[in-house]
């Protein structure tokens, strides 16, 4: 395995920024998916965008109401769904499996 990339403190503090942002994001929609004030469906429909694309299926399964993390890995097992699979990265007829189960 090689060096980390030399950055300068400017740079570094920049990408902790990110980061820290993306980070911040991804909770405040697993917050949101908990507490009903965005459905599945509608976490789906943001998968193309960077943060919320980057959320791990079982993290968002996992987030949901009566879902836990037994039931979310027993669906995703069931559904032949990775468990490192992230949002973005979820196929079609994966997407509809899951919304067809979740419904």
């Amino acid at each position: 395995m090689g060096n980390p990339p030399k950055l300068t403190a400017e740079q570094r503090n920049a990408a902790l920024a990110k980061a820290a942002e993306a980070r911040r994001a991804r909770a405040d929609v697993r917050e949101a998916l908990s507490s009903g004030a965005l459905s599945f469906s509608d976490a789906l429909a943001k998968a193309d965008d960077d943060l919320v694309g980057g959320i791990k299926v079982k993290a968002i399964l996992t987030a949901l109401p009566g879902l836990g993390k037994v039931k979310s890995f027993r669906l995703m097992k069931q559904l032949g769904i990775s468990e490192n699979r992230r949002l973005r990265g979820l196929g079609r007829k994966q997407k509809e499996a899951l919304l067809a189960a979740l419904s």
